[in-house]
């Protein structure tokens, strides 16, 4: 299963939810699917944008786990 770890990112940024949809140009409502992990897809621009914000790679967003 894939694993989003964007919260643990913005708090390692200490930016919220809002500034960072504010900075990427995404709702916030579409941002917190995104962060709770119930989106069925992402797009590589969005995901690009979220990575240029928090100086970031993807692997620190999104993780790879073996379902259990």
């Amino acid at each position: 299963m894939i694993v989003v770890n964007l919260d643990v990112m913005l708090a390692k940024r200490k930016i919220s939810s809002g500034e960072l949809a504010a900075r990427i140009g995404i709702t916030q409502a579409n941002l917190s699917i995104l962060k709770t992990g119930k989106a069925k897809a992402v797009r590589f621009s969005t995901l690009d944008a979220i990575c240029r914000e928090l100086d970031c790679n993807v692997g620190d967003i999104l993780e790879y786990r073996e379902d259990e």
